[in-house]
Protein backbone atom coordinates (compact mmCIF):
# COMPACT_ATOMS: atom_id res chain seq x y z
CA UNK A 1 0.00 0.00 0.00
CA UNK A 2 1.28 3.51 -0.72
CA UNK A 3 0.57 6.32 1.31
CA UNK A 4 2.04 9.11 -0.79
CA UNK A 5 5.17 9.32 0.69
CA UNK A 6 8.52 8.08 -0.14
CA UNK A 7 8.07 4.71 1.70
CA UNK A 8 5.82 2.03 0.93
CA UNK A 9 4.47 0.54 4.62
CA UNK A 10 5.72 -2.79 5.50
CA UNK A 11 4.34 -4.96 8.18
CA UNK A 12 7.46 -3.74 10.23
CA UNK A 13 6.51 -0.03 10.02
CA UNK A 14 3.30 -0.98 10.40
CA UNK A 15 3.75 -2.48 13.91
CA UNK A 16 6.28 0.85 14.92
CA UNK A 17 3.76 2.90 13.99
CA UNK A 18 0.88 1.17 15.97
CA UNK A 19 2.46 -0.13 18.53
CA UNK A 20 6.39 0.71 19.19
CA UNK A 21 9.17 -1.33 19.18
CA UNK A 22 7.76 -4.59 20.55
CA UNK A 23 5.56 -4.62 18.52
CA UNK A 24 8.34 -4.36 15.31
CA UNK A 25 10.06 -6.83 16.69
CA UNK A 26 7.11 -9.31 17.69
CA UNK A 27 6.35 -8.83 13.16
CA UNK A 28 10.22 -10.14 12.90
CA UNK A 29 9.71 -12.69 15.65
CA UNK A 30 6.24 -14.25 13.64
CA UNK A 31 8.16 -13.65 10.57
CA UNK A 32 10.92 -15.80 11.73
CA UNK A 33 8.64 -18.61 13.20
CA UNK A 34 6.30 -19.06 9.59
CA UNK A 35 9.66 -19.60 7.96
CA UNK A 36 10.21 -22.10 10.50
CA UNK A 37 14.03 -20.22 12.01
CA UNK A 38 12.67 -19.57 15.38
CA UNK A 39 10.36 -21.58 17.97
CA UNK A 40 9.52 -21.29 21.55
CA UNK A 41 11.78 -22.48 24.08
CA UNK A 42 10.64 -22.82 27.92
CA UNK A 43 8.24 -20.71 28.49
CA UNK A 44 8.35 -17.01 27.48
CA UNK A 45 11.50 -17.38 25.79
CA UNK A 46 12.51 -18.22 21.96
CA UNK A 47 15.08 -19.82 20.23
CA UNK A 48 16.16 -20.84 16.72
CA UNK A 49 16.09 -24.18 15.01
CA UNK A 50 18.99 -24.72 15.07
CA UNK A 51 19.40 -25.00 18.82
CA UNK A 52 16.12 -26.72 18.78
CA UNK A 53 17.89 -29.15 16.89
CA UNK A 54 21.12 -29.73 18.57
CA UNK A 55 18.80 -29.79 22.26
CA UNK A 56 17.32 -32.61 21.06
CA UNK A 57 20.38 -34.14 19.78
CA UNK A 58 19.43 -34.41 15.91
CA UNK A 59 21.67 -34.00 13.00
CA UNK A 60 21.56 -31.83 10.80
CA UNK A 61 19.89 -32.56 7.67
CA UNK A 62 21.95 -34.60 4.88
CA UNK A 63 23.36 -31.86 2.05
CA UNK A 64 22.50 -33.20 -1.76
CA UNK A 65 24.87 -32.17 -3.71
CA UNK A 66 23.12 -33.46 -7.08
CA UNK A 67 20.32 -30.95 -6.43
CA UNK A 68 21.63 -27.08 -7.09
CA UNK A 69 21.44 -25.09 -3.79
CA UNK A 70 18.72 -22.18 -4.46
CA UNK A 71 19.77 -18.93 -3.30
CA UNK A 72 17.92 -18.49 0.18
CA UNK A 73 15.00 -15.63 0.42
CA UNK A 74 17.13 -12.41 2.07
CA UNK A 75 15.38 -11.42 5.61
CA UNK A 76 14.80 -7.82 6.12
CA UNK A 77 17.19 -5.89 8.61
CA UNK A 78 15.06 -6.36 11.51
CA UNK A 79 14.57 -9.83 11.07
CA UNK A 80 17.85 -10.94 10.21
CA UNK A 81 18.85 -8.76 13.41
CA UNK A 82 15.92 -10.64 15.59
CA UNK A 83 17.35 -14.04 14.05
CA UNK A 84 21.13 -12.67 15.29
CA UNK A 85 19.80 -11.56 18.98
CA UNK A 86 18.80 -15.82 18.98
CA UNK A 87 21.99 -16.88 18.97
CA UNK A 88 21.13 -18.41 22.08
CA UNK A 89 17.63 -18.44 23.99
CA UNK A 90 16.10 -15.19 24.66
CA UNK A 91 12.90 -13.90 25.58
CA UNK A 92 11.52 -11.15 24.16
CA UNK A 93 12.83 -8.33 26.27
CA UNK A 94 16.26 -9.42 25.86
CA UNK A 95 15.76 -9.81 22.10
CA UNK A 96 14.33 -6.26 21.87
CA UNK A 97 17.06 -4.66 23.62
CA UNK A 98 20.14 -6.50 21.74
CA UNK A 99 22.19 -4.37 20.10
CA UNK A 100 21.40 -5.03 16.57
CA UNK A 101 17.67 -4.99 16.93
CA UNK A 102 18.01 -1.69 18.32
CA UNK A 103 20.16 -0.90 15.05
CA UNK A 104 17.45 -2.03 13.29
CA UNK A 105 14.49 -0.19 14.76
CA UNK A 106 16.25 3.06 14.66
CA UNK A 107 17.05 2.69 10.74
CA UNK A 108 13.12 2.11 10.95
CA UNK A 109 12.18 5.11 12.77
CA UNK A 110 14.38 7.00 10.83
CA UNK A 111 12.88 6.10 7.91
CA UNK A 112 9.61 6.77 9.09
CA UNK A 113 11.01 10.02 10.17
CA UNK A 114 12.30 10.70 6.71
CA UNK A 115 8.32 9.85 5.27
CA UNK A 116 6.84 12.13 7.47
CA UNK A 117 5.24 9.51 8.99
CA UNK A 118 6.50 9.97 12.54
CA UNK A 119 7.66 12.75 15.10
CA UNK A 120 10.70 13.00 16.68
CA UNK A 121 9.43 15.13 19.83
CA UNK A 122 6.70 14.30 20.82
CA UNK A 123 7.95 10.90 19.75
CA UNK A 124 4.48 9.28 18.38
CA UNK A 125 3.04 9.32 14.87
CA UNK A 126 1.83 11.93 12.87
CA UNK A 127 -1.66 12.61 11.19
CA UNK A 128 -0.94 11.14 7.94
CA UNK A 129 0.53 7.73 9.98
CA UNK A 130 -2.50 7.57 11.36
CA UNK A 131 -4.51 8.20 8.10
CA UNK A 132 -2.43 5.33 6.31
CA UNK A 133 -2.95 2.71 9.74
CA UNK A 134 -6.37 3.52 9.28
CA UNK A 135 -6.85 2.76 5.39
CA UNK A 136 -4.62 -0.44 6.11
CA UNK A 137 -6.74 -1.52 8.62
CA UNK A 138 -9.65 -1.36 6.12
CA UNK A 139 -8.18 -3.23 3.48
CA UNK A 140 -6.75 -5.85 5.81
CA UNK A 141 -9.69 -6.73 8.14
CA UNK A 142 -8.52 -9.19 11.74
CA UNK A 143 -8.72 -12.44 9.86
CA UNK A 144 -10.48 -15.28 11.25
CA UNK A 145 -8.35 -18.71 10.61
CA UNK A 146 -5.04 -18.66 9.03
CA UNK A 147 -6.08 -21.34 6.50
CA UNK A 148 -5.42 -19.65 3.43
CA UNK A 149 -3.71 -17.03 4.49
CA UNK A 150 -0.72 -15.50 2.76
CA UNK A 151 2.15 -15.26 4.38
CA UNK A 152 2.26 -11.64 3.92
CA UNK A 153 -1.48 -11.01 5.12
CA UNK A 154 -0.64 -12.84 8.11
CA UNK A 155 2.48 -10.36 9.25
CA UNK A 156 0.40 -7.47 7.92
CA UNK A 157 -2.58 -8.90 10.35
CA UNK A 158 0.12 -9.09 13.60
CA UNK A 159 1.35 -5.77 12.53
CA UNK A 160 -1.98 -4.30 12.29
CA UNK A 161 -3.82 -6.13 15.48
CA UNK A 162 -1.43 -7.26 17.55
CA UNK A 163 -2.44 -9.89 20.05
CA UNK A 164 -6.18 -10.36 18.32
CA UNK A 165 -4.06 -11.56 15.50
CA UNK A 166 -1.67 -13.89 17.38
CA UNK A 167 -4.33 -15.30 19.00
CA UNK A 168 -6.22 -16.34 15.14
CA UNK A 169 -2.91 -16.82 13.74
CA UNK A 170 -0.38 -18.35 16.16
CA UNK A 171 -1.81 -18.70 19.13
CA UNK A 172 0.13 -22.19 20.60
CA UNK A 173 3.98 -20.68 19.77
CA UNK A 174 2.63 -16.97 20.81
CA UNK A 175 1.31 -18.14 24.07
CA UNK A 176 4.36 -20.08 25.01
CA UNK A 177 6.84 -17.86 23.66
CA UNK A 178 5.18 -15.04 25.65
CA UNK A 179 4.43 -12.89 22.76
CA UNK A 180 0.44 -12.47 24.27
CA UNK A 181 -0.91 -12.74 28.01
CA UNK A 182 -2.20 -15.85 29.58
CA UNK A 183 -5.62 -16.07 31.69
CA UNK A 184 -5.75 -17.39 34.79
CA UNK A 185 -8.30 -17.85 37.22
CA UNK A 186 -8.34 -16.46 40.33
CA UNK A 187 -11.02 -18.09 43.01
CA UNK A 188 -14.14 -16.20 43.95
CA UNK A 189 -12.42 -13.45 41.33
CA UNK A 190 -13.12 -15.11 38.16
CA UNK A 191 -10.28 -14.34 35.05
CA UNK A 192 -7.89 -12.04 34.85
CA UNK A 193 -4.67 -11.91 32.55
CA UNK A 194 -0.86 -11.89 33.07
CA UNK A 195 2.20 -11.80 31.01
CA UNK A 196 4.00 -14.58 30.93
CA UNK A 197 7.62 -14.53 31.54
CA UNK A 198 8.48 -12.12 28.09
CA UNK A 199 5.80 -9.91 28.62
CA UNK A 200 3.07 -9.51 25.60
CA UNK A 201 3.00 -7.33 22.46
CA UNK A 202 2.81 -4.08 24.06
CA UNK A 203 -0.72 -3.18 23.05
CA UNK A 204 -2.22 -0.81 20.69
CA UNK A 205 -0.38 2.40 22.15
CA UNK A 206 2.79 3.83 20.09
CA UNK A 207 5.91 4.29 22.02
CA UNK A 208 8.94 4.94 20.20
CA UNK A 209 11.48 3.47 23.11
CA UNK A 210 14.66 5.08 24.79
CA UNK A 211 12.24 7.29 27.00
CA UNK A 212 8.85 9.73 25.88
CA UNK A 213 6.47 8.23 23.28
CA UNK A 214 2.74 8.17 23.70
CA UNK A 215 -0.52 7.15 22.31
CA UNK A 216 -3.20 9.39 20.25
Amino acid sequence: MSTGTSIRLRPYEVALLRGGPRAAVTVAVVALHLRGDVEAGRPGRLRTSEASSEAAGQAPPPQTPQAPASSPVPLPPLAEAVRAALARPAGLPQVRDHADVRAALAELRADLRAAGLLRSFPPHRTRTARRALDALSAEHPLPTSRKGLPESDALMAVALYGEPALHVLVPRFALRAGLITRAEVTEGKGFHSRSPRGGGTGGTAYSCGGGGGGSD
